[in-house]
């Protein structure tokens, strides 16, 4: 009878499971594989992208400081461009470049007098006005400053902002007869009271700035003071 030896306890072995976003391997894929014009179309708001070169860009992450421009940017367009006739879209109007481009500015302005996108549907009608707020990070200011250029130009956006909050500058660039862009108007501080293809506009960019300076103010209960003052428990 063949006599059974001592078994050796198991040892478990640690289990590392990697933690990923709902959707992120199909997002991979689109990313590596290509994305369809109707796909990108199709794509539900909460799923950020581009679509450039024909596959999924993922979008700058924005933050308050970004946001808070976009907003005060888009009412002060609003303001001026509702009451005459024009249109305001925010940041996830999809616009159609070409068969393998789709971009979403911060902001674009539809003016009185040109042809307007379809109620439903994509739009592939150039906005007079393209608007983007440059994100901190090298690879997002890159791709507002540069890549973004050539595509909107070939679209035929006649104006582009560029608006850094790092540098609290705007540059207007307006599209020539070359098709290319050129500088049409800059600033740093004060009121622009004359931009470029918007009569009757007055930007105050000391407003922005303004803004923004409140956000970098330490609010009472900061850095843990909230948590000093509160009563034990």
């Amino acid at each position: 009878m063949r006599r059974a030896g001592r078994r050796r306890p198991a040892t478990a072995r640690p289990c590392y499971t990697e933690r990923r976003e709902p959707g992120s391997a199909e997002r991979d894929d689109r990313q590596r594989e290509g994305l369809s014009l109707d796909d990108w179309l199709a794509l539900p708001e909460d799923e950020p992208g581009e679509r450039v070169d024909g596959r999924l860009e993922e979008e700058e992450a924005p933050d308050f400081v970004h946001e808070v421009l976009v907003a005060l940017l888009i009412r002060a367009l609003g303001n001026w461009a509702f009451p005459a006739g024009g249109f305001v879209t925010a940041s996830e109007a999809k616009l159609v470049i070409d068969r393998r481009h789709g971009r979403k500015p911060d902001a674009c302005v539809f003016l009185p007098d040109q042809p307007l996108p379809p109620r439903r549907g994509p739009i592939t009608t150039a906005p007079a006005i393209a608007v983007e707020v440059v994100s901190p990070s090298p690879r997002d200011g890159r791709r507002d400053r540069l890549e973004k250029v050539a595509g909107y130009a070939a679209f035929g956006i006649r104006y582009y902002w560029i608006v850094d909050p790092e540098l609290r500058s705007l540059e207007i660039l307006e599209l020539g007869t070359d098709g290319r862009y050129a500088h049409a108007a800059g600033a740093t501080g004060g009121t622009l009271e004359s931009v470029p293809g918007c009569p009757g506009l007055a930007l105050d960019l000391e407003a922005l700035w303004s803004a923004i300076d409140r956000l970098e103010t330490p609010q009472p209960g900061a850095d843990g003071e909230a948590d000093a003052e509160a009563p034990p428990r």
